[in-house]
């Protein structure tokens, strides 16, 4: 099934108050479900970013298969297609998160203008104003990220983030060995 998708998120102090918002229609423009998701301690970009984790989330459990997804957020689209490097720690676990739920999908992402994102916009600050998450067939369930990705234990032996391991060597022999004598043959 395709689906229409967009995505916006917002905080209000940056970090401070925030939420994230998603509309999926269909492909006649029928809504399927829209939530805004209020979050109590949040920046723009984690609001965004937790958008289309939502609504990544949501798409599957109504079991599409294509997505066509729009945001007003640059950052996000150009991180998403790679053509921007993703530096700040938090969002790049994040997007890895969202490229887990991404998997099963076609995606065609793109940005567009405020102006033509209206919807979602309007829902994060519902919620915003709200102080509590609002919506229409919301999601059922939002797991937490170490249900997406399991977090395995860090072993001790990690430097730089690659596993070391104590170097064995060969014993050496009980026997020294002889230098020989370079002037003697003088």
């Amino acid at each position: 099934m395709q689906v229409k998708i967009n995505i916006d998120g917002g905080s209000r102090g940056n970090p401070g108050p925030g939420a994230s918002a998603y509309v999926i229609c269909d492909m006649h423009g029928t809504i399927l479900s829209q939530e805004g998701y209020f979050m109590p301690h949040c920046t723009n970009n984690q609001a965004e970013y937790t958008a289309l984790k939502l609504a990544l989330l949501k798409a599957a459990e109504l079991q599409a298969t294509e997505l066509f997804i729009q945001s007003d957020s640059l950052l996000l689209v150009k991180q998403y297609l790679g053509e921007y490097k993703i530096k700040n720690p938090d969002l790049a676990a994040r997007m890895k998160i969202i490229r887990r739920l991404a998997t099963p999908f076609q995606i065609h992402i793109q940005h567009v203008l405020r102006e033509f994102n209206k919807a979602p916009d309007a829902l994060a600050n519902k919620a915003m104003d709200a102080k509590e998450s609002v919506g229409f067939n919301p999601l059922s369930y939002v797991p937490n990220d170490e249900e997406i990705i399991p977090q395995s234990p860090t072993p001790d032996n990690l430097v730089n983030g690659i596993e070391v391991k104590p170097v064995v060597r060969k014993k050496k022999t009980s026997k020294p060995i002889e230098q020989p004598d370079l002037f003697t043959d003088l």
